[in-house]
């Protein structure tokens, strides 16, 4: 099997185990993970962030948070035929409901698995004081699996002399024991799920 096989598997199945968690664990979870998540919050500081779909881990309440304590939050922004992501400000998110309403009365253009791409100055990953990262899967030594586009992988392979701190974020049940990698895939130093922080030794040599 090769490793792009076998992460399609790895895939199908870890996304399968995170669309059934018990709906109330995931409410539980997804606002304590948000909790843990509060003290990045920097005032006028910039956080990148991103926009949950489907299943994935919801960062609503981080948001609105980091909005209302003075941060400057930033979402991804996909260039036509680019890997490298930009990052441009979140609009004001008051509530759920009220940021659905945002989105009609804008007509959004939606690329990439529906997520909205927000009009604004556009910086580059390196600008951004922290960096949460969504994933399909990470292992036990920080391999992160994401959704097979390699956005973040090419963002984060740029050669800065600073860097955001990197944070993956996601549910207990997406950690495995390994992920098979490839040479252009970035390592996580730090995971936050439920159970709480997870730390990876970044000099391990694979």
């Amino acid at each position: 099997m090769t490793i792009d096989s076998d992460k399609k598997r790895l895939r199908q199945q870890l996304r399968r185990q995170r669309k059934t968690l018990n709906r109330s664990y995931r409410i539980w979870a997804t606002r304590h993970i948000n909790r843990l998540l509060y003290p990045l919050i920097r005032r006028h500081k910039r956080l990148g962030v991103y926009w949950a779909t489907g299943s994935e881990l919801s960062l609503m309440p981080l948001i609105m948070t980091a909005q209302q304590r003075g941060a400057e939050v930033y979402l991804p922004y996909i260039e036509t035929n680019q890997r490298q992501l930009w990052f441009t400000p979140c609009p004001r998110l008051n509530n759920p409901r009220i940021t659905q309403r945002y989105l009609r009365q804008h007509n959004l253009h939606v690329r990439k698995r529906q997520i909205p791409q927000f009009e604004g100055a556009k910086i580059r990953a390196h600008w951004l004081k922290t960096l949460i990262i969504p994933l399909v899967g990470i292992d036990h030594q920080g391999h992160r699996l994401g959704q097979g586009g390699g956005y973040y992988d090419a963002t984060l392979s740029v050669q800065h002399k600073v860097k955001p701190q990197m944070i993956a974020v996601g549910f207990s049940c997406q950690q495995v024991r390994q992920i098979h990698t490839d040479p252009h895939d970035i390592n996580m130093p730090i995971f936050v799920c439920e159970q709480g922080y997870q730390y990876f030794n970044q000099n391990r040599s694979d």
